[in-house]
């Protein structure tokens, strides 16, 4: 890999795919997701692919500003997938759940009813209850314990949106993912289905701030290289988001990629950390803007 000088120089690079449209209509609440730089990693994909992949798809913030006609999205946390799976099938049936539980969150003191909510969903994980927590809890940062998986974040200080917005949201996410199906399986299984000419795009919880959020998939970094190499080895195309630089670029969050896997990478900015501030009391943290790394197993 080039050292770190030339990764720098390398923002800006000659982009393959149309550009896209910004898509800012977030349907779930999520620290992490892509969604506002979506259209800065899009135009890096393959000018044409077959079907696009997403193992790690989380908030679908990717997969919905790209709006492919054949996409697989997949993980292992079943209630994050249920939701994904009622969206496509039965869209008024999520509209229901979120409206169920937004009328119970407004019945009484609004933290003892979110409480309530949370109760029900660590009792019996489930995408009902994960919907509405993902909008209501503070800065939508969803945490759970790492022995347990117990959901663990408060209320937020903003109220969630109202049914009527989140059901024109939902309305739109469907239109935009009607191609898409969604499956409940471990990214090694999910990245084995990609057949030559696919695109799959990786968007792992990161190595240096994520471990403790949204159930996330249990892996080690060596071994999603390579499950990465197996897909190039057959003509699968890959593009993974990574750790890059934290604390306004000033600290380099250095990972041991393996010779020759990437052909290209560029640096994209996130802006400020939510999940810092979140740990840090809500406060507002200058030094704390993250650069993603866009690693790409094909050239351009």
């Amino acid at each position: 890999m080039k050292d770190r000088a030339d990764r720098m120089s390398d923002e800006g690079g000659v982009a393959l795919h149309p550009p896209v449209e910004p898509f800012k209509t977030q349907l779930l609440k999520w620290v992490g997701s892509k969604q506002k730089i979506a259209h800065e990693i899009i135009p890096y994909f393959p000018a044409k692919f077959g079907t696009y992949r997403e193992p790690f798809v989380g908030a679908g913030g990717v997969m919905a500003a790209l709006a492919p006609p054949r996409a697989l999205g997949s993980d292992v946390f079943a209630p994050l997938v249920e939701i994904w799976q009622t969206l496509v099938a039965d869209p008024d049936r999520l509209k229901q759940w979120y409206e169920e539980r937004w009328a119970l969150y407004h019945a009484g003191d609004r933290v003892s009813q979110y409480e309530r909510i949370k109760a029900a969903y660590n009792a019996a994980p489930n995408g009902a209850d994960f919907l509405f927590l993902c909008r209501a809890c503070y800065g939508g940062v969803v945490r759970f314990r790492k022995r347990d998986g117990y959901m663990s974040t408060p209320c937020g200080a903003h109220p969630p949106i109202k049914p009527e917005s989140f059901a024109k949201r939902v309305d739109l996410w469907h239109a935009r993912l009607k191609g898409a199906r969604f499956h409940r399986m471990d990214y090694r299984e999910a990245m084995a289905l990609a057949e030559p000419g696919d695109l799959v795009y990786c968007d792992p919880p990161y190595s240096h701030s994520q471990a403790i959020l949204y159930g996330a998939q249990d892996f080690r970094l060596d071994e999603l290289f390579e499950t990465i190499a197996a897909c190039k080895a057959r003509g699968v195309f890959v593009a993974l988001s990574i750790d890059g630089s934290k604390k306004s670029g000033n600290v380099w969050c250095d990972l041991d990629l393996p010779d020759g896997l990437f052909e290209r990478e560029i640096l994209i900015s996130l802006g400020r950390s939510m999940l810092r501030r979140f740990q840090m009391g809500g406060r507002s943290l200058e030094s704390e803007v993250v650069r993603d790394r866009l690693l790409l197993t094909y050239g351009g």
